[in-house]
């Protein structure tokens, strides 16, 4: 092949590239969720995916694929093609902890994935059944203590954000709870509800709606301040619990290799469209989460500095999935 021949092949390439580039999105976008239809990260996702319907033009499709405490579909967007169409609505639990805590990990969070922007600050709340007798969360800490291994917890399953938090206050307080992992959030909070578990720590968006319905009583949140959408219920350090502050988070992320320019396009329609959005912040706060954005390179620092957090408290657990 000549060498105006090759020249020319390699214009035409990069003409291509770039026209697909310029035409981003041309189709539907996948938004794939490691957790089931109603958990917090789901219903994160699902109003981050109508926000960039609305500032892309194009049809943002979540598709749920849960299982293994958010590997599944993490793993699905990691091997996808790098091409902006399927993307992850991933967590603390999947992109931070997730590293630490499970020995044949088949994704890295920063090595597999780049990161477009954090979505949400998803505070962490202790409820109860009504029927269980701790009207406190001091109570239920002395109710622990008095009868270790005699109170159950629930959790969306072994390993994920609900399980690990409760497994650090445990070890902050000195306490002993047994731990009976659901496959997914929602079928652990049915059974809190039910009485067939006594405790759990979820998020707002799984707990708070039962708490307004008097099904549960919330004890504490796990944040450095009480939250907006339940103002009456004190945090973990007024509870008596000490300063202990353990969010969630819920973010966006594309699979390594993706062009630059779609990563930008993502995150300018989140600024523009998401965290100063009236009805995105009245439909997180009335969960009891935050919407909020960083830039692709302040993500990236996010991510890397929580899976340092959470390594060190994975390892203060002694919490380990093989």
């Amino acid at each position: 092949m000549s060498t105006i021949r090759k020249a020319l092949v390699a214009a035409s390439v990069w003409l291509t590239a770039g026209l697909a580039l310029a035409a981003y999105p041309d189709k539907p976008i996948r938004l794939v969720v490691g957790f089931p239809p109603g958990q917090a990260t789901d219903l994160v996702a699902r109003t981050a995916a109508r926000k960039l319907q609305e500032a892309l033009g194009q049809p943002v499709i979540v598709d749920n694929k849960p299982g293994a405490a958010g590997i599944i579909g993490s793993d699905l967007v990691a091997k996808s093609a790098p091409d902006g169409y399927t993307l992850v609505v991933g967590s603390s639990g999947t992109m931070a902890i997730n590293p630490s805590l499970y020995s044949k990990l088949p994704y890295h969070p920063l090595k597999d994935f780049e990161p477009v922007s954090i979505l949400s600050v998803v505070p962490l709340f202790l409820a109860v059944n009504p029927a269980f007798p701790a009207k406190t969360a001091a109570e239920l800490v002395q109710q622990a203590k008095a009868a270790p291994g005699k109170i159950n917890f629930g959790s969306g399953g072994s390993g994920v954000t609900s399980h690990l938090t409760m497994e650090l206050l445990k070890h902050s307080l000195g306490i002993d709870l047994t731990h009976v992992p659901y496959k997914g959030s929602p079928a652990a909070v049915t059974d809190l509800v039910g009485g067939q578990i006594n405790t759990m720590i979820d998020t707002g968006p799984a707990l708070l709606p039962h708490m307004r319905t008097g099904k549960l009583r919330i004890l504490a949140v796990a944040s450095e301040k009480r939250n907006a959408a339940a103002p009456d219920v004190p945090t973990m350090a007024e509870a008596g619990l000490g300063n202990f502050v353990a969010p969630a988070w819920v973010g966006l992320a594309a699979p390594k290799g993706t062009p630059k320019e779609i990563v930008e396009a993502l995150h300018k329609a989140l600024v523009a469209n998401w965290r100063d959005a009236p009805d995105v912040r009245e439909q997180l706060n009335g969960l009891g989460a935050e919407p909020a954005v960083n830039t692709p390179a302040e993500f990236t620092k996010y991510i890397q500095s929580e899976i340092d957090k959470w390594a060190l408290a994975v390892k203060l657990s002694g919490a380990k999935v093989d």
